[in-house]
């Protein structure tokens, strides 16, 4: 089949007549007319019922039309997707990221403007990603799962909250067997939770929460998450905050039976055939990189 003279069919139907899909295509009309004829040769089928005043799809010409439509957008995106690929990605690329996730992405972010450097990066820190992008933001890191179906969500792994204390304050106040035994212990409050004095637990069928106090509160996860490791008190923070401190042995985790549940986190940005270079390659980027940055090594029997 003769491309050419199937878009020429396609503008014909788009436009409702030789003449005017003549002048959007720059031809002749008769070259138009010539070019529907001779697909209709081709297929050996009536695509347009034609009269001196107007044109009517056929059953055969409707099918084919709706299906060669659809192809021939197909064909347009590729060849579109290949000559952004072919150039140098540039522009701005809107990032939303949770506040409590920021420090983990300094490294990530620092190897790709280097890789594209006439990539720039703003960077919003928010725990409302999710409704700024497509408006205010081109992608955001979303902790939780997405009521809406028109944003893509690429799942890059998935956080807990987790309670621990260093190896010092458990030797002088004790280790605690269950939620409630908090209450007479110093607890380290990190905001970036929810309420800081009332932390939330998970027993079979229902869910616990168990009011909390000690000696410091805050939003700032990484000042906190060294005082605990300094045996100030204990500990509720997410998962990749205290990985490595866990896994070179200054935190030890608590009460792993009553964690709650993880949460997923994913790159999310909107769904649209046609996403800019520079933000499809941040995409690809980010997928590639987070899940090494999220904790996925402490488990509930860790």
């Amino acid at each position: 089949m003769d491309l050419n003279r199937a878009t020429t069919f396609v503008r014909v139907v788009e436009t409702g007549g030789f003449t005017r899909a003549a002048e959007v295509l720059g031809l002749p009309p008769s070259s138009v007319s010539r070019a529907v004829a001779k697909l209709e040769d081709d297929l050996g089928v009536t695509l347009l019922e034609r009269t001196t005043r107007k044109i009517a799809l056929t059953d055969a010409g409707r099918a084919f039309f709706e299906r060669a439509r659809e192809a021939l957008a197909g064909l347009e995106e590729a060849n579109d997707l290949a000559l952004d690929a072919a150039r140098e990605a540039y522009g701005v690329v809107r990032l939303a990221v949770p506040p409590a996730f920021g420090g983990k992405l300094g490294a990530v972010l620092a190897a790709f403007a280097e890789r594209h450097p006439r990539v720039r990066i703003e960077l919003t820190f928010t725990g409302r990603g999710a409704e700024l992008v497509g408006d205010l933001v081109d992608v955001a890191l979303v902790f939780g799962r997405l009521p809406d179906s028109s944003l893509v969500a690429i799942p890059v792994g998935e956080v807990r909250r987790v309670v621990c204390a260093s190896p010092k304050y458990l030797a002088r106040a004790g280790t605690p067997k269950t939620p409630q035994e908090l209450r007479t212990h110093a607890c380290i409050r990190f905001g970036g939770l929810g309420a800081p004095h009332e932390w939330t637990f998970q027993e079979p069928g229902r869910k616990l929460a168990v009011p909390v106090h000690g000696p410091l509160a805050g939003n700032q996860a990484d000042a906190l998450v060294e005082a605990c490791a300094n045996g100030l008190g204990i500990g509720m923070f997410l998962s990749y905050q205290v990985a490595p401190l866990v896994a070179a042995g200054r935190l030890k985790l608590l009460l792993a039976d009553y964690w709650p549940s993880p949460v997923p986190v994913s790159v999310v940005y909107p769904h649209a055939k046609l996403l800019p270079a520079r933000t499809r390659l941040f995409v690809d980027w980010l997928r590639a990189r987070l899940p090494q940055r999220i904790a996925g090594t402490i488990r509930r029997r860790a």
